[in-house]
């Protein structure tokens, strides 16, 4: 049997097999697939001083930041942002592509109370200083260049496992969240790379209706240094324990999240 497959075997001999071999980031995306059963690949994110040289496509047409991510995620694409091919002000603002004018005030306006209010509440988003000359995403397994922020969008349960081995592996406790109006994608992910800290927001608003997210998930935002550390914490707890569920020692993901662990709720083959 394939090594990627040992976990319909044990998770335990699974997580091992990856730490003696050591994990590189395809092994990652396979940990994180199998032991918390993500859906999307993790997407690599890089800000661009300086001119690419690898295989990339380009949008032909200016997306949003979150579209860009989406195809990363979804289709594994490896794409070029660069300022002429974004369509999105917010995201062109927090990259430092974009100076506070009327039009991105003004695009807050059906968030806010008043035109004050939406000015105030777009100059306290996070932005580079410096602006990036592009930005390149990638599906984690083919990124041929050192992620600044993983992006991983999951369900909240998924969500809380690694917010979980990501403060067991950093010591960092509690975990704070910023959720910025009208840029949870690209200011989440600014925020992370420059507080070097997890990140974790809610959706905008127009994400589903947009065809960016597809059942109202959440997104994780961290530095790419921790995403290591979070990955092998994983690794080493589930084999440790023999499964990745945080609820009941040794179970498989996602274990027994039922009923505050009820002893009723019990199966047995039958005799």
């Amino acid at each position: 049997m394939r090594e990627s497959n040992m976990i319909e075997l044990n998770e335990g001999i699974f997580a091992e097999r990856l730490l003696h071999k050591g994990i590189d980031k395809a092994d990652m995306v396979i940990a994180l697939r199998n032991l918390l059963r993500l859906k999307y690949f993790p997407v690599a994110i890089k800000f661009l001083y300086e001119e690419f040289d690898g295989d990339f496509k380009v949008g032909a047409h200016p997306y949003t930041f979150c579209h860009y991510t989406a195809c990363s995620r979804q289709r594994g694409d490896v794409l070029l942002i660069t300022k002429d091919r974004l369509g999105c002000n917010n995201a062109k603002f927090v990259f430092g592509w974009k100076d506070l004018d009327e039009i991105v005030i003004r695009d807050h306006l059906k968030y806010a109370k008043d035109l004050e209010q939406a000015k105030r509440f777009v100059m306290e988003k996070p932005r580079l200083s410096k602006a990036p000359i592009a930005l390149i995403t990638a599906p984690l397994h083919k990124a041929n260049f050192e992620p600044d922020v993983i992006y991983i969008v999951c369900d909240v349960l998924q969500c809380y496992h690694i917010c979980v081995d990501y403060s067991s592996a950093t010591d960092e406790h509690p975990i704070t969240t910023p959720i910025f109006v009208n840029s949870a994608v690209c200011g989440g992910c600014v925020w992370s790379y420059l507080n070097e800290r997890i990140n974790v927001t809610p959706m905008c608003s127009g994400s589903y209706t947009s065809g960016k997210t597809e059942q109202g998930e959440i997104n994780v935002f961290i530095p790419w240094e921790k995403f290591k550390k979070t990955v092998k914490r994983l690794l080493v707890r589930t084999a440790k324990y023999g499964g990745s569920s945080l609820p009941r020692i040794g179970e498989s993901y996602p274990g027994f999240n039922v009923c505050k662990l009820c002893n009723f709720l019990t199966f047995r083959k039958p005799r």
